[in-house]
């Protein structure tokens, strides 16, 4: 058998006692050959043992043993270890001969195995795959992908996708149940505040499991682009300043990265155009809906609003021309307090007009839900600065809605429950693993960091935004009671809000071909497994996949639609379909652009530090600059949506798996098709951009990350 390794080395400098890892990827013929990414093993002895259906005899001296059981058989082998002239070489490929007398027969499972050699420290290896080829010509891939940190034996399956009632041999059903036994311990729920999504138990992102932490490249860029804004800050005085802004120059001092969009953000944020653009089109596409009817409390007139009677509320809203966004959510929010200075977060109604030119106007603001002589409703015609500061509380109120429900609840902690769900529920060899693994990638780690840094009571978004602290778990809690199956689902949401029609809505075409791009793939990979209904509820392990995602992610509510277990081949694809586009497109569409849109101050505020105007004519610019927030507050949220924009070169786009799972032909040429679809769909979209002023990126799919990474 000839074995073969490919070295190379990484290291994992998260923690404080960070040691030298080892990528292993093992591409093993037979006789054997093994490609690995394992690190120099000069210090470490290592052994392979395959378990097959077939029982041979010890192998040779000096060799690596084959271990060949067979079904029901009583088994016995011995161990022969990798001479110490026989080792993986960091950053090079290595062969190795072992010999077998006879086939392997069918292979089950194998065996890993590193030891610690003489007085040399432990290193950790990270096995990718090994791949076996039968003298018959069968070929056997095993995929690892996780690190080994001990001197334990590691047993891993055969890669071929098996569901739970297929997996008939004793040793791979005992080998999946220790999987997910182990997994169990290692991902355990928790709950972070009662009435949102359960999360990963962890304190810290050491205490994760090695495999599902950031790549020492990811690591090292995530810091340094937040010690970069960081010191940058310091130096200029910025980060510690607890005072106004003087003036828009000074302000303009300040906005010290400038992205393409971000600059035109800057050129164009007080045009009403843009201000009605950003709700189709900006990071927050998720609130805009079309209105039939004005709600109570909103009481606009014709007269108001189409002062020379040009048309009529009625007539246009017959017309479907009229859109309302409402921000009930926050009513009532206590908001947070500021270098001990009460902060101002409003819940805003406001009533959008699209044009005979296809333009979406905002004609009405009204800062507060309850109609009073004190909240007046401001409209175009009032003077520059009223407008102003009505759209101003408007884009504040945004900011907050779309930072804890559009961008925390919807994506970041929803792809932790489908995460979690998956680790502790479906063993590797499991197709819908395969399948979902991918889009999984570094997720609980950047949401244990979330909750650290951003979100706990030290953290950024707590100290600096309004709705930091009580009001961010009541904006939460508010945010879950309302979150329902179908919201989820974008072909369903934007019929819901009646925005099947709406001209210039890029979110909407692009989101919507992706959609059906996923489906299409998910529908080709899991129908290639499941041929009816019967399998699909056979399964318990994707049954208890979805159940503890109904218990875990969505409180047992039975109103949000979400399915407590799945029943039908139909049922399961739509489901998985949401998951991949939640954790991929619909990240990327509310997370990507946060620079670009919130970099500049005015146009997304964190806080506001003075109450709205109760009367017009009343408000300038010094009263605009009083009413933003101080300039550490301004200068940190800046900070934060600049490292949360920023890629790392280790980003792996939608569709594109550096970590395969699959390893029959079908799913693998799915996979490549899947590449293909997503290629002619981002070339349409580059020439539809080709025409536009302001072009939407956030959905071309080599900028959309396979996962909620960042």
């Amino acid at each position: 058998m000839f074995l073969h390794q490919e070295v190379s080395q990484k290291t994992d400098n998260l923690c404080t006692n960070s040691r030298t890892a080892r990528y292993v990827n093992f591409p093993l013929t037979f006789p054997l050959s093994a490609e690995s990414e394992a690190g120099e093993s000069e210090a470490n002895l290592a052994r392979c043992a395959f378990w097959t259906q077939k029982r041979v005899r010890e192998a040779e001296p000096g060799q690596i043993l084959l271990y060949h059981i067979a079904v029901g058989a009583l088994f016995c082998y011995s161990v022969q270890w990798l001479s110490r002239h026989q080792m993986f070489l960091c950053c090079q490929v290595s062969d190795f001969t072992v010999s077998c007398s006879v086939s392997i027969g069918k292979l089950v499972l194998i065996e890993l195995d590193k030891q610690r050699f003489l007085f040399f420290p432990e290193e950790d290896w990270f096995p990718a795959k090994v791949v076996i080829k039968s003298p018959e010509g069968d070929t056997y891939t095993v995929p690892i992908y996780r690190w080994i940190t001990d001197s334990k034996v590691h047993r891993y399956k055969e890669g071929t996708a098996l569901r739970v009632f297929e997996d008939n041999h004793r040793h791979g059903s005992n080998s999946r149940e220790e999987e997910l036994k182990r997994r169990k311990e290692e991902y355990r729920w928790d709950v972070y505040k009662e009435g949102i999504p359960h999360c990963i138990k962890a304190t810290n992102p050491c205490s994760l499991p090695p495999e599902v932490r950031f790549s020492f490249t990811k690591t090292v860029q995530f810091t340094f682009t937040a010690l970069e804004g960081k010191i940058e800050l310091m130096l200029e005085g910025l980060a510690n300043c607890k005072k106004k802004w003087k003036d828009m120059h000074h302000l303009n001092r300040a906005f010290w990265h400038k992205t393409h969009m971000a600059d035109y953000v800057q050129k164009h944020w007080k045009e009403d155009v843009f201000f009605g653009y950003q709700y189709l089109n900006g990071i927050n596409p998720m609130l805009i809906r079309r209105c039939m009817a004005l709600p109570s409390n909103f009481p606009v007139t014709d007269d108001m609003v189409f002062p020379r009677g040009q048309s009529s509320l009625e007539e246009e809203m017959k017309k479907g021309n009229i859109f309302l966004v409402d921000y009930k959510l926050l009513d009532g929010v206590k908001p947070s307090v500021i270098n001990g200075k009460k902060q101002y977060l409003m819940a805003p109604l406001v009533l959008l007009h699209k044009t005979p030119q296809d333009q979406l106007m905002p004609i009405a603001i009204q800062l507060k839900q309850t109609p009073a002589d004190d909240n007046p409703i401001f409209f175009p015609t009032d003077s520059e600065y009223d407008w102003l500061i009505a759209k101003i509380f408007v884009r504040s109120a945004d900011f907050n809605v779309h930072e804890l429900n559009v961008h925390l609840l919807r994506t970041h902690l929803l792809a932790e429950v489908f995460t979690v769900s998956l680790l502790r529920n479906v063993p590797m060899v499991h197709p819908l693993y395969k399948l979902l693994i991918p889009h999984t990638r570094y997720t609980l780690q950047i949401n244990i960091l979330a909750r650290l840094l951003l979100i706990s009571k030290t953290g950024v978004f707590t100290k600096f935004s309004a709705s930091g602290g009580e009001g961010m778990i009541t904006i939460l809690k508010r945010s879950m009671a309302s979150m329902t199956y179908s919201s989820l689902c974008i072909p369903e949401d934007i019929a819901e809000r009646g925005l099947k029609d709406l001209p210039n809505f890029n979110y909407r075409d692009d989101g919507l071909r992706l959609w059906d791009i996923i489906n299409r793939f998910v529908q080709e990979v899991l129908g290639y497994y499941y041929k009816n209904d019967a399998e699909v509820k056979q399964d318990s392990e994707l049954q208890k996949w979805i159940s503890d995602i109904f218990v875990h992610g969505f409180l047992s509510k039975k109103n949000t639609g979400i399915p407590q277990s799945f029943t039908s081949v139909t049922e399961l694809v739509k489901f998985v379909t949401m998951v991949i586009f939640t954790c991929s497109a619909q990240h990327a569409a509310v997370n990507s652009g946060q620079y670009d849109f919130d970099g500049w101050m005015p146009n997304a505020p964190t806080s506001l530090q003075r109450p709205p105007p109760t009367k017009k004519g009343t408000t300038n610019e010094a009263t605009m600059l009083d009413t933003f927030p101080d300039v550490n507050a301004t200068v940190h949220g800046m900070a934060v949506v600049w490292l949360l924009s920023k890629q790392s070169t280790d980003f792996a786009p939608l569709g594109h798996y550096p970590k395969n799972h699959f390893t029959e032909e079908t799913p693998c040429k799915l996979i490549k098709k899947f590449q293909e679809r997503l290629e002619e769909f981002e070339a349409s979209v580059k020439a539809r951009n080709g025409i536009l002023e302001v072009p939407y990126t956030y959905l071309i799919p080599s900028e959309v990350e396979n996962s909620v990474a960042l």
